[in-house]
């Protein structure tokens, strides 16, 4: 997947909410240490275990791990550039998307009524997010999460929140959601149909279909579910409105800070309720 600019903005408290699901301590191991990556490894093994992740899932999910220059190059190549917003939507927001969005809530009506009843978070924006996430599952990312993570935590520039995304990947595998083979996604280490950072997947992921395990990348109800578990997560309010200036406007912004995405969001959603009436 390639990755916008707007996407690494994305959930920008990562490091925050993962600290609201368990305490952690300020990292012992080094970034860039001089002793090199696997030396920095050896002592995030080590944390790992500390903080309670099973020596199987951090030795599973730590296997074959290196740096990746690749996911450097693209975190150093990420631009602040900002286009007009009619500029922006125009490429987001097609015809043809909508369309497809509109037939997703038409074929998954029970699906989407139930979430709505449960979360308070209407379809047309679980629909308008993912359709401009990943094009409805179709274009997800094919990096592993654990190595882009553990780069981007090797790395001296976000170091502590990439590691805390590092320790999220780990008890990922330690609480059987995903195997490290199935953990992939974009280079920042995004996974599944709407793209959660992995410290969000281990707090917001929803067991919607009932299988035992949430899974964000192969299960649209547990994806759609656990998007909603997010938004209401950070305060949506059941029946509000959701375009700029109303109340829900503000959590499409924690959804993703950018706000052309969120006004697109809105606008997406917009034009689906309106297709409902």
């Amino acid at each position: 997947m390639v990755t916008s600019p707007w996407t690494i903005l994305r959930r920008t408290g990562a490091a925050a909410i993962l600290a609201g699901v368990f305490s952690t301590a300020a990292s012992a191991a080094t970034c860039r240490d001089p002793a090199g990556f696997d030396k920095w490894l050896q002592d995030i093994r080590r944390e790992a275990i500390a903080q309670g992740i099973s020596p199987r899932a951090v030795d599973a999910g730590l296997a074959g791990v290196t740096f990746d220059p690749a996911v450097m190059r693209k975190d150093r190549g990420q631009g602040a550039f900002r286009v007009p917003f009619e500029q922006f939507v125009k490429t987001r927001v097609t015809a043809g998307r909508v369309a497809k969005a509109a037939q997703q809530l038409r074929q998954r009506a029970a699906l989407f009524r139930s979430i709505e009843q449960r979360f308070g978070v209407p379809g047309p924006i679980l629909a308008a997010i993912w359709a401009m996430e990943t094009d409805f599952g179709a274009v997800q990312g094919n990096m592993p999460v654990v190595r882009s993570v553990a780069t981007l935590a090797y790395d001296c520039r976000r170091t502590e929140r990439f590691t805390n995304e590092l320790f999220a990947a780990l008890r990922v595998i330690d609480r059987g959601d995903l195997t490290p083979a199935q953990m992939k996604g974009a280079w920042a280490g995004e996974i599944g149909q709407t793209q959660f950072m992995i410290s969000n997947y281990y707090k917001y992921a929803v067991d919607f279909d009932g299988d035992g395990h949430p899974d964000l990348i192969r299960s649209v109800p547990d994806v759609l579910a656990s998007t909603a578990n997010y938004l209401k997560g950070h305060g949506w309010q059941r029946g509000a409105g959701w375009n700029p200036g109303q109340p829900n406007f503000a959590v499409i912004r924690e959804w993703n800070k950018s706000e052309n995405y969120a006004r697109a969001i809105a606008l997406f959603a917009s034009k689906l309720a309106g297709a409902e009436d």
